[in-house]
This record gives C-alpha cells, structure tokens and sequence, in this order.
C-alpha cells in the first residue's frame, strides 16, 4: 500500500471546513440570545436585544430616572414609534428620558442626544418644568416632571 499523501489543497480545503464548522456554530450562538430569548432580570421584557421594565408604580421624573439608573439601566430612549408596539397595556402614559434641557434651548433625551422631530412632534411653547411622558398608541403629553407616572426603562444588552 502506498503511502497516505496530504497536498497543500486538501490541507487548505480541510482548515477552511473547520474555520466555516466554527463561523456557523458561532452565528448560531448568536442568533439564539437575540431571537426573543434575551437574559433579562425578572420582571424584565426582553424584546430584540434589549430589557424593558414598565413600572407598576408612580414616580417622578427624577425619581423615575433614579430607579432605572439603580437598575443599571436609562429611561427609555426610543429609536422609532413602533419599538414600543409589543406593550400592551390601559396605562395612559410612562415616562420616558426625555426633557427640556434649559442650557441647550432644546429637547435632549436623558443621555444629552438630540431628539429628532421627526420622531413625533412637539410644542414649541417650552416650559423647562415640563418632560415628557409617552403612551403606547404613539403619541405624547408634556407634563410638569414633578408629577408621578408611571415610567419604562431600558437596559441595552448590545
């Protein structure tokens, strides 16, 4: 019997196999905890890759921002209307990190970004007392942040 001979091709063919078996049980591994299956705390909703929690008590606005910080975590900052669509709930409206910044003239969300309109709109008459909170039907109510609501914070896993 001759000897068994390896060419460079079959030695090349054979490590991209095992680098493409890897690459794919990798992907794999990644797809699963972003596929609904987010490691969330308890009483947390996990939805595309982030943790919700959506408070059954009032705080204010200050408050509010507190509790999420506690909890390693910002009031909500949504990135379009419909990231909220999976809640379903009578409450009215939540606080969310958004607020009159006073020393930019301007609506900034909790971590000093921009708000953009195009979002939804907002008053142009600004009380800087004023924040806003947020119903899950889309739209929005500018109210004094020393009153309690209830509020949603959001803990970005990626």
């Amino acid at each position: 019997m001759a000897g068994f001979q390896i060419t460079p091709w079959r030695l090349i063919s054979g490590i991209l196999g095992v680098m493409c078996l890897v690459l794919m049980a990798t992907l794999g591994m990644l797809l699963k905890l972003c596929s609904g299956c987010c490691p969330c705390q308890e009483k947390w909703i996990g939805y595309q890759c982030n943790c919700y929690f959506i408070s059954n008590e009032r705080k204010t606005w200050a408050e509010s921002r507190n509790f999420c910080a506690s909890q390693n975590s910002s009031l909500l900052k949504l990135k379009n209307r419909d990231e909220l669509s999976f809640i379903k709930s009578n409450i009215a409206f939540y606080w969310i990190g958004l607020f009159y910044n006073k020393d930019h003239r301007a609506w900034v969300w909790e971590d000093g970004s921009a708000f953009s309109q195009d979002l939804f709109s907002l008053s142009q008459n600004v009380n800087i007392q004023k924040c806003i909170a947020y119903n899950p039907s889309k739209t929005v109510s500018e109210e004094y942040c020393r009153y309690k609501n209830h509020f949603i914070c959001k803990q970005q896993l990626f």
